[in-house]
Parts: C-alpha cells; sequence; structure tokens
C-alpha cells in the first residue's frame, strides 16, 4: 500500500485503537509515517526500538511492598501515563523473543506488569520483512493475529508530495523525477552496505546543504546511495546550468523551451519548487501561462504536482485555458 492511503488508513485504525503493524524494506519511512499521522492529529508520540531493550525493560523492575507484603512490579517511565497519543513498537520482529513476549502482553490486554495503557493511546508496530536479510525472529502466530497488517511500498508521487513539504534539495526531486528507480534501490540479495532508500536520499539532502569540499562531495554521497546513483545524480546536477532563467518565467510567464528530457524533468519541479517557497496568484498564472506552450506531459506533471501539494488553481482564468488545451491528458 502506497504512503498517501496507507496515512489515511493507519488514522481510522487509530481513531479505533486498532493495533496495526507495518511491513516493509529498510529506509522506506515506516517510522516517519507513523509519526506525521500522530503530528497532524495532534497526539503524543512515543518510539520504542524494542530490538534494544529487555524484558525489564518494558515489564519493570520487580520491588517488595512492605504494606502488602508483596512483590510489585515498577513499570518503566518511558511508557504513556495519560491524554492521547501512539505507542510505536518498533523494530518489533527484530526484538528477542522474550522481549516480543512483554510486548505480546501489551498488545493483547494492554497491560503489562503493574503497568495499563490509557485508553486513549493506540498501538502501531512495524518491522522488516523477513526477505530482507535484517536479523528478524519469526513472529508468533498468536501475536501477529493481533494486528491488521500492511505493507507499505515505495511510490515516486507520494515522496515528492513529501520532500517538498520537507524542503529537499531540488535536484534531488529533479533527478528521482527523471529516475524513478533510483528511489529504492535495496536488493536483499546484494552485499553492498550502501543503497538508495528514502532515508538514505534525506542523507544526501543533507550532504548538500554541509560545507563538505566538491572533491569530498562524490565519496560522501557514495556513503549514502552508492557510487553508481551518486555518479549519475552528480551528473545529472550539471543539468541545472542549461535551465531557462526561472525567476523571469515565474515573473512573467515567458521564457525560453528546451527540447531536452532532462532539462524538463528539471524545469519542472523547480518551478513548483519555487512557487511552493512563496506562493502568490500572479506567480501561478505565469506559470500556468508558461506551461501552455512545454511540452504536454511536464504541463501535465507540473499542474499535477502543484494540485498535490493543495495549491488552488480554480479560479485562475489561465488555468481555465489551460485546462481546454490538456483536458484530453487529464481523462
Amino acid at each position: 500500500m502506497k504512503a498517501s492511503r496507507l496515512i489515511s488508513t493507519l488514522t481510522a485504525l487509530v481513531e479505533q485503537k486498532v493495533p496495526a503493524f507495518l511491513w516493509g524494506a529498510p529506509g522506506i519511512g515506516k517510522s516517519s509515517i507513523v509519526k506525521q499521522i500522530a503530528q497532524s492529529n495532534g497526539v503524543g508520540f512515543i518510539d520504542l526500538r524494542l530490538a534494544l531493550m529487555d524484558p525489564t525493560d518494558l515489564k519493570g523492575i520487580p520491588f517488595y511492598d512492605k504494606e502488602s507484603h508483596t512483590a510489585l512490579w515498577a513499570p518503566p517511565a518511558f511508557l504513556p501515563k495519560s491524554g492521547e497519543g501512539i505507542l510505536f513498537l518498533d523494530e518489533l520482529n527484530t526484538a528477542a523473543p522474550s522481549v516480543q513476549a512483554s510486548a505480546y502482553q501489551l498488545i493483547l490486554d494492554r497491560r503489562v506488569g503493574e503497568y495499563e495503557l490509557p485508553d486513549g493511546w493506540a498501538i502501531v508496530a512495524a518491522g522488516n520483512r523477513e526477505s530482507d536479510r535484517g536479523v528478524t525472529y519469526r513472529m508468533p502466530s498468536p501475536l501477529a493475529n493481533r494486528f491488521v497488517h500492511f505493507e507499505m511500498e515505495v511510490n515516486v508521487d507520494d515522496w515528492k508530495y513529501w520532500a517538498y513539504k520537507k524542503g529537499i534539495d531540488d535536484r534531488i526531486i529533479s533527478y528521482i523525477s527523471y529516475i524513478n528507480e533510483h528511489l529504492f534501490t535495496f536488493d536483499a540479495k546484494s552485499d553492498v552496505k550502501s543503497f538508495a532508500t528514502p532515508r538514505s536520499w534525506e542523507y544526501v539532502d543533507s550532504i548538500l546543504k554541509s560545507n563538505i569540499s566538491k572533491e569530498l562531495l562524490l565519496d560522501a554521497i557514495s556513503g549514502a546511495i552508492s557510487r553508481e546513483v551518486a555518479v549519475g545524480f552528480l551528473s545529472f546536477t550539471k543539468v541545472m546550468n542549461r535551465l531557462p532563467d526561472i525567476q523571469a518565467i515565474l515573473a512573467s510567464g515567458e521564457g525560453e523551451y528546451s527540447e531536452e528530457v532532462d532539462v524538463l524533468y528539471a524545469l519542472s519541479i523547480a518551478l513548483v519548487s519555487a512557487y511552493l517557497k512563496e506562493p502568490n496568484d500572479e506567480m501561478l498564472d505565469n506559470i500556468l501561462k508558461y506551461t501552455l506552450e512545454l511540452k504536454s506531459e511536464f504541463a501535465v506533471m507540473c499542474v499535477q504536482d502543484l494540485q498535490r501539494n493543495g495549491v488552488k488553481m480554480e479560479h485562475s482564468d489561465v488555468f481555465k485555458e489551460w485546462v481546454k488545451k490538456f483536458a484530453y491528458l487529464l481523462a
């Protein structure tokens, strides 16, 4: 299931406190999606990495109670005491079986030891697939049956929407739009340590925004997304020198046109990104005016990217003209 559909589905399940489990390859943004849902709904979010825990970390430490002459369990401070939120059990199937057993009680009964999960909190868990060659333990069937299971897939359009919102470097968005398959290059059969994922492209964004010298740039980016993809990306970035004057297009709706596909991808992304940074009706009209003479598939890509980011354009007379010209592509 792609991220946009997954967010809507998980939001509904969280409201009903139905436990859900996200399966997916490493680095595709499983934890980010759950955190985004919590932030969008204004509720708490606690991320527990179960692979780093012992059974007592969840159950607590026993102590002797003098009044009742019994042993009680002191619950851990990191578990929620009140309010509403999402308790995210990350890497659940990489945790040792004994830790999974403690989590099982928390998921099944919403309590473990002396601790009881507040009514306002929902449980969501995540883990890598056994086929991804990570360290995993087979999830017991009784535990698996306590979840509604989803497998998250990588979707370029959803990633682009996130990347625009996150302020990811235009060159990265342009490159992924141009070569979709380089968004995610993980191969469970390969021994290569670095590979491209949505998470590692975010690292590339940080590298580009750092003060690292040009001489070291290839090695640094290769360490995040592999040398093959890094070479392709850095070669593509040179296309930015061949772009028409973006500011002139935004100011007047007029500018040069290119026939080169890589330039057109970069140009479309640059126009959308520039508008999202400082949106106004005049700039929108100028973008639409310019795309009237742009190659049809890139004109449509530009407008669809704007619409996916919540830009309303039905009020624009230029957009009405645009629709008349490209309606056949929108059907």
